[in-house]
């Protein structure tokens, strides 16, 4: 159901239930009044000494008038429906039915519009889903590639190192293929997080070196939709050491790699990303920062960051060997940590964009 100001959208009773226009009082009021012409007639004409074939003739056309009028009332909304369904079965879900009357007709054309509603808003998450599959899947597939093309042409070789990481890259492409299929199960509500304890800095640490990796490999391959910056610095910070959190790592490693593109993507040449990890204030929650020295993004833009396809208004944005990308990787990144029901958002920096995440941890027990 599409929301709307009032709550969620359905056909609706006006005045309270009752239809002071229902299809079935214009019927009867066609009648009453084709008899009242009938009779009025009948009446003028016993006084007036009028023929009685004129009365029939002047009461048959009264009340085909009537009748016509009436019908069409009737067939023409019925005619507006018909192309606008025509046009939802060819696949155009902008078309809408006139919402202004009070019968039922007016409620099947609200009806209509639902439909039409829900069908737009289905086609729309299915087109953002194949979006999110390519966007997603390309980190993996060009990480195994690398690995891969390095034993090939003799660069690296296939000791037992090697082959482990290409095997984590294959382990994380079918990983990523279950996590991308768990979308469509988005307006159920039904999506799985599998949290666990893990410790923060060998984590993001394999998260920073795959995301160099992939970079070159980019880089070498020449790859489109995603940056191939060499240049640009990764730093990690993690304050204590031994800091732990308690969430999904695959969905954190979706965050935090999509920040970490986007950040490289805006970084000057021969720029710095920092990623920070600090302890939150719940027991095993967790406060991320990705920062890059960028020309950050002006605050009248902070409410639309995070938007699918967004590509920012920022003159110049991207550093080179970057077209700007699809789009996706911040509201993949919203996702991931909406799912944790955490916080995400742009802070206050003094150079550069600043991205502070907020995950809550273990849940709290209810009291």
């Amino acid at each position: 159901m599409t929301a709307g100001p009032d709550g969620p959208r359905g056909p609706k009773e006006p005045w309270g239930g009752v239809r002071p226009f229902s299809i079935k009082t214009k019927l009867g009021a066609l009648v009453v009044i084709s008899v009242l012409i009938t009779t009025g007639l009948m009446m003028i004409a016993m006084r007036t000494e009028t023929e009685l074939r004129f009365i029939t003739v002047f009461s048959m056309i009264a009340t085909l008038l009537i009748t016509q009028f009436v019908a069409h009332s009737l067939t023409a909304p019925l005619d507006e429906m018909n192309k606008v369904a025509r046009a939802i079965s060819h696949g155009d879900y902008t078309r809408r039915v006139s919402e202004n009357r009070r019968d039922e007709l007016g409620d099947l054309a609200q009806t209509i519009n639902v439909m039409a509603d829900e069908l737009e808003a289905q086609d729309n998450q299915r087109k953002e889903l194949v979006a999110n599959v390519s966007h997603e899947l390309r980190t993996p597939i060009a990480g195994l590639r690398a690995v891969l093309e390095n034993v090939v042409d003799g660069i690296a070789e296939a000791d037992p190192e090697t082959m482990r990481t290409a095997l984590k890259q294959t382990e994380r492409l079918g990983r990523l293929v279950e996590t991308l299929l768990d979308l469509s199960r988005l307006d159920n509500g039904v999506v799985p997080l599998r949290k666990r304890r893990f410790e923060v800095w060998p984590y993001l640490s394999g998260v920073l070196k795959e995301a160099n990796m992939v970079a070159s490999a980019r880089a070498t391959m020449g790859s489109g939709g995603s940056h191939t910056r060499t240049d640009v610095h990764l730093h990690l910070d993690v304050t204590p050491p031994e800091l732990t959190a308690h969430a999904d790592p695959e969905r954190i490693h979706q965050v935090v790699a999509n920040l970490i593109d986007n950040a490289v993507k805006h970084s000057p040449p021969h720029g710095r990303v920092t990623v920070k990890a600090r302890r939150g204030r719940l027991p095993e929650s967790l406060e991320l920062e990705v920062l890059d020295e960028g020309p950050g993004i002006p605050r009248s833009e902070w409410h639309r960051v995070f938007e699918r396809f967004n590509r920012g208004a920022v003159r110049r944005p991207h550093g080179p060997g970057s077209d700007g990308g699809t789009g996706l990787g911040l509201a993949i990144a919203r996702w991931a940590v909406d799912l944790h029901g955490g916080r995400i958002g742009v802070a206050e920096s003094e150079r550069g964009c600043r991205i502070l995440i907020t995950l809550p941890g273990e849940p709290s027990v209810p009291s």
